[in-house]
């Protein structure tokens, strides 16, 4: 029932015997990317005729060691307008930080724009709402941003995910915001254990489906920092997903823009400050140091509502 890019599969690691045995089977190989120095992910293309649903089973049987999924669709986790009027300082020096989503408006400074899903990163509202709302939350930031939409309509697709997080550890961007939400894929899943256990953080929304909607991704993977939402009284939203992926809560309502995108971004231009580098034991400090700087809300300790508490804004 999850959108998908028809016809494509998505291959994590995938070893040269495998590659010739789906390219004997029909399957083109229409690119790969390194993911990491030891890693690379394989986009493949169904035989003509073949459904997708079939094509990902056939390759799975024939390689059962091997990580294949859907090129599944991602959506921006946040209704309403773009968010505009908050203050950018100058300065640069700030802490850097990743942002994987629409492309940002040139008016926001950005230290480096890549595009994944087109060859030049295409402006959007959801991607410059967010970025502006990291200039705010941590003044000279430098973002690094990944539009993985592009303005196409397979926009927000896996494989484009899995490409902007590998290009973002490749420039040692500790930190990483991804307001996105989508259904669980294994490679995605693969590349984000890797970032993790190399000590990168990445904080990501956990969606706008109700309290009791199934979990959503990536915020819901093991070692992802999942952020909801509050009003201006420090109340849920009544849109915001619930459960264990509930990390840290923040603001999430700008003007007539709301949802769990807009809460992200402050939790991560937070842990920016506290990781410059990426780093397991420096990560786990971070994370500690936001535990004990939140403010608890609702049930003591942490919960399924709030996480471990409410991240101020500044």
């Amino acid at each position: 029932g999850m959108p998908i890019v028809r016809s494509q599969i998505l291959a994590l690691g995938m070893s040269e015997a495998a590659t010739a045995a789906a390219r004997a089977q029909g399957f083109d190989v229409v690119r790969s990317d390194a993911i990491d120095a030891e890693t690379s992910m394989v986009t493949l293309r169904a035989p003509a005729g073949m459904a997708t649903r079939r094509a990902l089973r056939r390759l799975r049987e024939a390689d059962p060691q091997g990580v294949y999924d859907f090129d599944h669709l991602h959506l921006e986790s946040g209704a309403g307008l773009a968010v505009t009027g908050f203050a950018q300082s100058g300065a640069s020096g700030g802490p850097r930080i990743g942002l994987v989503d629409s492309g940002v408006n040139e008016a926001v400074p950005v230290a480096a724009r890549r595009g994944f899903a087109s060859e030049a990163p295409i402006a959007g509202p959801h991607g410059t709402a967010i970025a502006e709302l990291i200039s705010s939350a941590a003044p000279g930031a430098r973002i690094y941003a990944a539009d993985i939409y592009g303005g196409a309509p397979t926009g927000g697709a896996s494989s484009a995910l899995a490409r902007a997080l590998g290009w973002l550890a490749s420039e040692n961007v500790a930190v990483i915001n991804v307001s996105l939400v989508g259904p669980r894929n294994q490679v995605v899943q693969g590349v984000v254990a890797r970032m993790v256990a190399r000590g990168f953080v990445i904080v990501a929304a956990v969606g706008n489906d109700g309290p009791a909607a199934a979990p959503l991704f990536p915020a819901s993977y093991d070692g992802v920092v999942g952020v909801t939402g509050v009003d201006a009284r420090d109340r849920v939203l009544v849109e915001a997903g619930r459960g264990a992926q509930v990390d840290f809560a923040a603001i999430g309502v700008q003007g007539r823009a709301r949802g769990t995108s807009y809460a992200a971004p402050i939790v991560a231009a937070h842990l920016a400050v506290r990781l410059q580098t990426p780093s397991a034991a420096a990560a786990r400090n971070a994370l500690n140091a936001m535990q004990s700087d939140a403010r608890d809300l609702g049930a003591r300790g942490r919960d399924d509502v709030y996480g471990y508490g409410l991240i101020a804004s500044n």
